[in-house]
Formats: structure tokens, sequence, C-alpha cells
């Protein structure tokens, strides 16, 4: 059975939790979506015994700094294991047509030369566009435009092995215009920044985000049976998984997951 490795739920703004990014686990094999802002991912995978040598797809939704940062630094260390002979095979980064160049000029400015001279090589950026199915590792990744308001960012939909859908919906409202991608999703993994409870306090809505009462409202109009909440505020603390799941119970009876950072979900 396939496992979603959740490496960080926070928002941008997050510094007592890590940025949003996760993984989908399947015999050994990672694919890994997002790396956050920095190299706390190397920390994050370190504790969950990730070996970036399992770790040869990854996924990059938009270019802001809390999704897109932790690229360089994995890209860093995995090119450090090509150069020394501890990582075989070559590492593949699918994101939408506008970011290859932004990754490549990034990571020029800021490796060295015996690392960034791997991309093109060994280390490849590689450009997905609206509605297209590419395999890896044995899923068939549809990948598609959330239609953001703020920078282009796609989002994925996928069957896992045991035959259910999981839809990752980005760090934006659900679009109806996506709704041929989400519905009939088993598993939709979305973000709620805060409490409606807390929504004058944290004002979500100009931000472009959802709360936790919308995203559960929405799966529950999708009849999605299982839904993740996650890219949230970090201010509530300890206490994130009970408050979010009490008010999202209200408006959703489905399988409702608020998971913390470094926790393994069985799908």
């Amino acid at each position: 059975m396939e496992q979603l490795y959740v490496f960080g739920t926070g928002n941008a703004a997050a510094i007592h939790c890590y940025n949003t990014c996760f993984a989908l686990k399947k015999d050994g094999e990672y694919f890994m979506v997002d790396a956050g802002g920095g190299n706390g991912i190397l920390k994050i995978l370190d504790d969950m015994d990730v070996d970036l040598s399992k770790i040869h797809n990854m996924f990059v939704t938009h270019e802001h700094t809390d999704h897109l940062l932790g690229v360089v630094w994995l890209v860093r260390f995995i090119a450090t294991r090509m150069k020394n002979g501890t990582y075989e095979g070559d590492f593949h980064i699918y994101c939408h047509d506008e970011l290859p160049h932004t990754i490549d000029t990034i990571c020029h400015m800021t490796l060295q030369g015996k690392f960034a001279k791997l991309i093109g090589e060994r280390i490849h950026l590689i450009p997905v566009h609206d509605g297209q199915t590419v395999n890896i590792m044995g899923y068939d990744m549809t990948f598609f435009d959330i239609h953001s308001t703020k920078a282009k960012q796609f989002g994925f939909t996928t069957t896992l092995e045991n035959g259910k859908k999981l839809t990752c919906a980005g760090d934006e409202p659900y679009n109806p215009l996506c709704a041929p991608y989400a519905e009939g999703s088993d598993w939709l993994l979305h973000e709620a920044f805060c409490l409606y409870a807390d929504r004058e306090k944290y004002k979500p809505y100009e931000k472009h985000h959802s709360t936790v009462m919308d995203a559960c409202k929405l799966a529950e109009e999708l009849q999605i049976p299982n839904l993740v909440l996650w890219h949230t505020e970090d201010k509530t603390g300890g206490r994130r998984k009970e408050l979010y799941t009490k008010e999202g119970q209200e408006f959703y009876h489905g399988n409702l997951y608020v998971p913390e950072d470094e926790e393994i979900l069985e799908l």
C-alpha cells in the first residue's frame, strides 16, 4: 500500500512548522511534491529515514519561495551523491513550462559549477502542460493548471495501486474549472489557511486562501471520502489538529486528516 509522507504543513509565513510539501511512497521510491523554502527539508528527510537515493522524481507546483527554494538544496545534495557514486540513475524534476528556466537560473547562481553542470546531464527539468499525462513510477500522473490568481500553478491527479483516485489541488482554493480532475477523487489534498472562526485574525480571503469550513464544505459537495488539510497558519500550535478537526466535522462527514509535520498517512 502506498503512503503519503507529510514533510511540512505550514503556509509561507509559518516558522513553527515547515512549509507544505510531501511525497508519495511506493515500493521504496518517493515521488516528491515541492520542497519547502529551505534546507530544513534535509533534516525532515533524515528524521523520516527518506534516502535521497530513492528520490528520482519530483514535481514543483509553482515559483513561490515556500515551495521552490528547498529544491535547490535537493539538487545540491543529490548532485553530491551523483558525484561520489552513491546515487544511481537520474533525477527528474517536473514543473509547468515557466519553471525550468527559473530553477535552472537559481541553481546556477547559487551552486558550485560542478553540481550545476549536472542539470541537463543527469538532473532533468521537464516541463509539463495543462492536461498532460506522464507515467511516473508506474503512475499515470495528469497535471493541470489550477488557475491561480497569483502565480501560474499546477496540481495533479493520479490513480493509486488500490484503484483510488488522489488529487493535489495546489495551495489556493479549488477552482470549478478543475472539476474534470478533482471530481470523483477518493483523496483530496487541499489548503486551509485557518479556522473560519479566525478569519478576521488571519484574513485568508485577502490572500486568496480557504478556511477549514470552506475546504470541508467543498469536499462534502464533491463527495470526497478522504480530505487532507494543510498549508495552514502555525499559531494554534499543538491544538491545530484538534481545532481544525472540530470545525471541519461540522461541515464534512468523510475522513478528515489534519497532519502534523513528519506524519505518515496510509493511502
